[in-house]
């Protein structure tokens, strides 16, 4: 029975941390732009400097 006194404490801590962490993601716009990153990966590259040349041999 003693070993309940410290998980049931310990589990909700733990519940209570992944919760705030949640809400702070949520308010920090984590989830604002879900499709964004999966269609951005498909896109080229415009920023970046092509790079001159091919594999040397």
């Amino acid at each position: 029975m003693t070993v309940l006194s410290i998980l049931i404490p310990a589990a909700l801590v733990l519940g209570l941390i992944g919760l705030v962490a949640f809400l702070w993601a949520l308010r920090s716009g984590q989830f604002e732009d879900l499709d964004g990153a999966a269609e951005r990966i498909l896109l080229p590259d415009e920023d970046k400097p092509k790079k001159s040349g091919g594999p040397r041999e």
